[in-house]
């Protein structure tokens, strides 16, 4: 690992002294810098191809992608430099919940309504809130996906040694999902860390809950709006949605109650939730007593306060972050 990340090293510099070279294939690249590093990466692209072809991942797709592969700095400079945010749950709320965002996914929602609800929620039984808010997360309804190559980044970042079988793993799932002829090599772009088209899913997601829902033959979460909606409520279906429920609502919590009893694993009828004096918002008693929920307090005492459902524990598999999963439902609940 650290001698692969020496050769990154050498290969920055060479890539410093040949201007925007990188931007070039990978034999173009080599032949400028005379480089023999660039022979390291040309090797493990060689071995990514011998191991693609004995997968039978021999499609025109998957050759060109790997021909046409050259290792990308500005990857490793995003992977290298992610920003460490350490937000309270109001200073996160704030950010991402906008009147911004949420105006925009009124409009988003307007236009694209008759396909959601006529295409997609009659096939999967999920709330179209919930579709909204992470298609509004995730790429700010389709605006915002990235323009990484994702054959690149994950070839990059599978070489570069940091989490490197991981993205390897991943890089052979970009490879399979080329060889079925969904996307080609050039329209497959992502994130740096290759996630994928508008529900930004990584390839391992979009080979298990990718779906074809306009009937074409193929698998666009890049540009079909019923694939992406088809998409983002297979993953949520497959992940145990459970139909008809809410996902969670705003509560009242008395301060005196410890952060330790609360949390998404802690699950409690809300019957007991109100023995401890939990209520809805405004002191009314929740309707279900014998429901489940958890009690969420992001910011403890004197914050807001949440309880959530099991629908909770599926969008939090889409992003296994409780400020990801409010923000989604929250934002859902504004838009539709």
């Amino acid at each position: 690992m650290l001698e692969r990340r020496r050769l990154l090293r050498r290969t920055a510099t060479a890539f410093a002294g040949a201007g925007a070279s990188w931007l070039l294939p990978m034999r173009a690249v080599r032949a400028q810098t005379a480089d023999p590093m660039m022979g390291d990466y040309a090797g493990f692209v060689a071995g990514i191809r011998q191991e693609a072809i004995r997968q039978g991942l021999t499609a025109p797709g998957v050759m060109r992608a790997l021909d046409l592969s050259a290792p990308n700095m500005k990857v490793i400079e995003r992977d290298r430099n992610q920003p460490e945010f350490h937000l309270t749950w109001a200073q996160y709320r704030a950010r991402v919940l906008t009147q911004h965002k949420v105006d925009d996914g009124r409009a988003a929602f307007a236009r694209e309504r008759a396909v959601l609800e006529q295409q997609v929620l009659t096939r999967y039984d999920v709330s179209p809130g919930a579709v909204m808010g992470i298609w509004g997360l995730e790429s700010a309804y389709g605006t915002l996906t990235g323009s990484f190559g994702v054959v690149d980044a994950l070839c990059t970042l599978a070489f570069e040694g940091r989490r490197a079988k991981f993205f390897h793993g991943e890089l052979l799932k970009a490879l399979a999902i080329l060889n079925a002829g969904d996307i080609t090599p050039e329209s497959m772009t992502g994130s740096y860390a290759g996630a994928m088209g508008q529900p930004q899913f990584m390839p391992s997601a979009y080979l298990k809950y990718a779906v074809d829902i306009d009937g074409d033959g193929r698998r666009d979460i890049w540009h079909s709006m019923p694939d992406i909606f088809g998409s983002i409520a297979a993953y949520l279906a497959g992940s145990g949605w459970v139909a008809g429920e809410s996902w969670g609502q705003e509560a009242s919590v008395p301060d005196s109650l410890p952060q330790s009893e609360l949390g998404h694993a802690r699950t409690r009828t809300l019957g007991a939730w109100m023995k401890l004096g939990v209520r809805q918002v405004g002191g009314i008693p929740f309707a279900r007593p014998d429901m489940t929920g958890a009690v969420l307090r992001p910011d403890g005492p004197g914050g807001e306060a949440f309880m959530v459902y099991r629908n909770f524990a599926a969008i939090r598999r889409y992003n296994p972050s409780d400020f990801y999963a409010l923000a989604v439902g929250l934002l859902g609940n504004e838009i539709t």
